[in-house]
């Protein structure tokens, strides 16, 4: 492992990175919800009946239109990944690591996040 891979894995594992945001109730399931982390707008996605990871962190900032719209966009799969379609121009971003299927020299900034107890958690690593 590569030492900078090493420092985020410790970075991760130290509750200091972590930031609460809201509750799990908060969330609606199969939608996004917008929180502010940090200055920045996040948009989270709940997958409760994805295989493995139900739980995403994407920027919430379309950059097409210039527009804070991603939180509301339409969640699906394309050819096995799950993306979030742009609610303006139609363009789906890959929920896993923000990779625009469209244009994929764009890509939105993904954070680590949690669910810890109740609380949904996004790394501000």
């Amino acid at each position: 492992m590569s030492p900078l891979n090493t420092q985020r894995v410790q970075a991760l594992n130290d509750t200091d990175a972590w930031q609460a945001v809201c509750a799990q109730q908060d969330l609606v399931s199969n939608s996004g919800v917008v929180v502010w982390l940090d200055g920045a707008q996040v948009a989270l996605f709940y997958l409760p009946g994805a295989e493995g990871k139900t739980l995403y962190a994407i920027d919430n900032h379309d950059p097409q239109s210039g527009a804070n719209v991603i939180g509301r966009g339409l969640v699906g799969s394309i050819k096995g990944d799950l993306v979030v379609a742009s609610p303006i121009y139609k363009q789906h971003f890959r929920l896993e690591d923000g990779t625009c299927l469209e244009y994929p020299q764009q890509r939105l900034r993904v954070w680590p996040v949690r669910l810890n107890g109740d609380a949904v958690e996004v790394s501000v690593y």
